[in-house]
């Protein structure tokens, strides 16, 4: 693509979505077993969470799908099937307590391990089914 304006690239995402058929179980998953702090919510539609300085946006897709009914919010429709990832940063010293805390909800980590730069990450389901890791920020160190 040529002859493209300068811009300045973005720094950091915004929002990450997921989405859940069972809304409520994959919501009350991130509160209570994760810990995030839940945000504004549409019964049925979506619930929102704190992540930092950015969002966690849970979708039911069913509900997503559809057109938008008020003028005031025409966000397009949009949702995705199947599972979806989403990695948060962990603290290395915190990952085997996560390992612990995962197992103790029923949650067990499918995968654990060292990638070649040195970080480690861990693997495990949602209720949704989603791909969810908790890595070491160095995973993604610029070098």
């Amino acid at each position: 693509m040529t002859n493209l304006p300068e811009i300045d690239p973005p720094v950091r995402a915004l929002e990450i979505a997921l989405y859940a058929d069972d809304l409520e179980q994959c919501a009350a998953f991130y509160e209570q077993v994760i810990g995030l702090e839940r945000g504004p919510q549409v019964p049925g539609r979506h619930v929102f969470f704190r992540l930092g300085e950015g969002m966690l946006l849970l979708f039911r897709p069913s509900a997503s799908e559809q057109p938008p009914n008020n003028p005031a919010m025409p966000v397009p429709p949009h949702g995705a099937r199947g599972p979806g990832h989403l990695c948060f940063a962990a603290k290395p010293a915190a990952l085997d307590g996560w390992v612990a805390r995962l197992a103790a909800a029923g949650h067990p980590v499918e995968a654990d391990f060292v990638w070649p730069n040195g970080a480690r990450s861990i693997y495990f389901r949602d209720p949704a089914g989603n791909s969810i890791e908790f890595s070491d920020p160095a995973l993604w160190a610029r070098n």
